[in-house]
């Protein structure tokens, strides 16, 4: 049997990684600069269908908070684009997300700003409020844990401050999952 199945949580539909539960992880912008969303990749943050309406509704207050470039890119191209049969942001370079913009160095979201100050109806991309938990699918849906190096000082301060992915992620859980699935899940970190 692959090991890394070994231990699978079955809870409803999902199949979920027993790593959300047990490691230990909680952000230091301070440290990672907001690293996941400068990534060098050929792919942006996941998103779902109705997000980019969502998006595309409040993007006058969006766009508030973004650099010329990324404005330039958006209104020349827009700001999603699909590859691989999944639908996602742009980025700028093959690293930043189009969404960001620096505030002290540090990388930040234009569309959890534009909510944060009460200007936009969408938080931001599940996507991105569930990481380091990715969604997939292998026979159903599966939540893993997506380990990335710039998330070494998350995994530091998660050591710190006693906070697991699950503890981290509470939101985004129930957000996605809603409390149910969150109370299912919460038996298997105690």
């Amino acid at each position: 049997m692959n090991r890394e199945f070994e231990n699978i949580i079955f809870i409803d539909d999902f199949m979920v990684d027993p790593k959300i539960c047990s490691i230990k992880f909680h952000c230091d912008l301070n440290k990672c600069k907001g690293g996941c969303c400068t990534m060098k990749s050929d792919f942006g943050a996941p998103l779902i269908r109705e997000e980019i309406f969502l998006i595309e509704k409040n993007i006058d207050y969006i766009k508030k908070y973004l650099p010329k470039e990324s404005i330039t890119e958006i209104e020349k191209d827009g700001f999603w684009e699909e590859k691989s049969k999944t639908l996602m942001t742009k980025s700028l370079n093959k690293q930043d997300c189009v969404f960001v913009y620096y505030e002290n160095d540090i990388a930040k979201c234009s569309i959890e700003k534009s909510y944060q100050n009460g200007e936009s109806d969408f938080y931001k991309p599940l996507s991105c409020h569930l990481f380091p938990i990715r969604l997939n699918y292998f026979g159903g849906p599966v939540l893993k844990y997506e380990e990335y190096h710039q998330c070494s000082s998350a995994l530091e301060n998660g050591e710190k401050t006693n906070t697991t992915i699950f503890n981290f992620c509470k939101d985004a859980i129930i957000r996605a999952f809603g409390k149910d699935f969150y109370t299912k899940l919460r038996k298997y970190t105690e």
